[in-house]
């Protein structure tokens, strides 16, 4: 059954996947959970057992781990080993001295009320942090941004209609995603170019987008940001176009690149 469209299963595979491997340093998970703990917490405080920055890691390490759906998510937490739920942050339960961790409907209930905008910013946050591969500034080109949207798999219900359609900003050398907000259904990616980069220090880097956000707006916002662009210009836009047509492309020197995967 394809997942509910305010499931953020699809998020999480997509963003901790590439940067989480078997070889990683296990305390990662303790990092994380120290991040998610700001979220603000949408459930009311009566009644509360377990806190919403261990509910968020535990989900975060069971899709990871393979899972795809929250029942997925409970059984694999049920299944957990003790050092790994401490690590997650689990309630300890002093009756039973051992870690208890949530079960599905507790993960369910907090995934579909917590602000999913806010949660995209702190893995971004966090992920930004654990990149390890700045070099020295003067010795590499600026460093680029892709700007590019997707509509997320498992996401469109079997009766049709649209699903969840996210907009990202991700460098191109280690394909870490900076930021991140859902384009509501109705809308173009065009709205949110600029409230994702807003979030963003640009300057000195270089953004690319395809033709969609081929814009004079969107050219002065990174203009004034400090950032050059690379943008598509397609025959459709029939003057600039024209006027790019003109210039003497047969002088320029020309790189060419191709690979395989």
């Amino acid at each position: 059954m394809p997942a509910a469209q305010s499931c953020l299963i699809p998020v999480v595979v997509d963003r901790l996947a590439p940067v989480i491997d078997p070889d990683t340093d296990p305390r990662w998970a303790t990092d994380l959970r120290k991040q998610l703990a700001g979220i603000p917490d949408p459930r009311d405080r009566r009644g509360v057992r377990h806190s919403i920055g261990s509910i968020l890691a535990l989900a975060a390490a069971a899709v990871v781990a393979g899972a795809q759906s929250f029942t997925a998510i409970g059984e694999w937490a049920a299944d957990a080993p003790q050092p790994v739920l401490a690590a997650l942050g689990t309630r300890f339960d002093p009756r039973q001295a051992r870690y208890a961790a949530p079960d599905e409907a507790t993960v369910r209930r907090v995934a579909g009320r917590v602000d999913g905008d806010l949660l995209d910013d702190v893995i971004s946050n966090w992920l930004a942090h654990r990149d390890t591969s700045t070099t020295d500034p003067a010795e590499t080109p600026p460093a680029a941004i892709a700007v590019d949207g997707k509509p997320l798999r498992g996401t469109f219900a079997r009766t049709g209609g649209a699903g969840v359609h996210l907009l990202a900003a991700i460098t191109h050398n280690t394909a870490t995603v900076l930021g991140q907000r859902q384009v509501p259904a109705g809308n173009s990616e065009i709205t949110w170019f600029q409230p994702l980069l807003d979030t963003i220090d640009l300057t000195g880097r270089v953004v690319t987008a395809d033709a969609l956000h081929t814009t004079a707006e969107h050219a002065r916002y990174l203009h004034s940001r400090g950032a050059d662009h690379v943008f598509t210009v397609k025959e459709n836009q029939h003057r600039l176009h024209g006027l790019l047509d003109t210039l003497p492309w047969h002088e320029i020197p020309a790189h060419i690149t191709s690979g395989s995967g």
